[in-house]
């Protein structure tokens, strides 16, 4: 269970890490959001800025204090968004109920990235679109060699994964990818996939 003052920690840290290392990518992944949208894992809200207005906005998290963090900024921001506990393992959701799915950096930490990315190809509705931003194996060797040696510390701590590559799930799933591109050493990734029409 995470704190108040943990989840501000938390989204101080993560909005100077985005700064030095993926500035634009919450702009990129939400901008591509479209009507019904749901976002897996919310955190403390740091990508409801980004969202275009007209959306219908659904986010989840399992935390209650960084949902509450995420109210916060929701309510000074003027977003309307509905904020619900809820995992990426067991989205309560039927079926095809949303046009987007959107997570970001948050593969990295779930106990089955690829289960979990099936759930949410499951909840899109056919031609629906996935966007997901997240850390990934990289490609340079000397900074992949960093990642395994920092992951023998952050697994067992925390289950957070700097060596997986969430892309090849939601290709094996079959889903379409439109967009990806891949920077800062490759290590961090971003990627718009459609989920096929019928």
């Amino acid at each position: 269970m995470i704190s108040a003052d943990q989840a501000a920690r938390y989204d101080a840290l993560m909005q100077r890490l985005e700064r030095r290392f993926f500035p634009d990518t919450r702009a990129w992944v939400c901008g591509r959001a479209r009507g019904d949208t749901l976002e897996v894992a919310v955190g403390t809200g740091l990508n409801l800025p980004h969202y275009p207005d007209g959306i219908r906005l659904t986010a989840l998290d399992r935390e209650p204090a960084v949902l509450d963090f995420a109210r916060r900024r929701a309510h000074t921001l003027g977003r309307e968004v509905r904020l619900d506990e809820g995992d990426a393992a067991a989205l309560p959701f039927p079926d095809e109920s949303f046009d987007t799915v959107v997570a970001t950096f948050v593969l990295c930490e779930v106990a089955d990235d690829a289960h979990a990315i099936r759930e949410a190809l499951r909840v899109l509705r056919p031609g629906g679109s996935l966007v997901l931003a997240d850390h990934v194996v990289a490609t340079n060797p000397l900074v992949k060699v960093g990642q395994h040696l920092l992951e023998a510390l952050t697994i067992p701590l925390s289950g957070e994964h700097f060596t997986r590559r969430p892309s090849t799930h939601v290709t094996a799933a079959g889903a379409e990818v439109v967009s990806s591109d891949r920077f800062t050493h490759g290590a961090i990734e971003r990627l718009h996939a459609h989920k096929p029409a019928r």
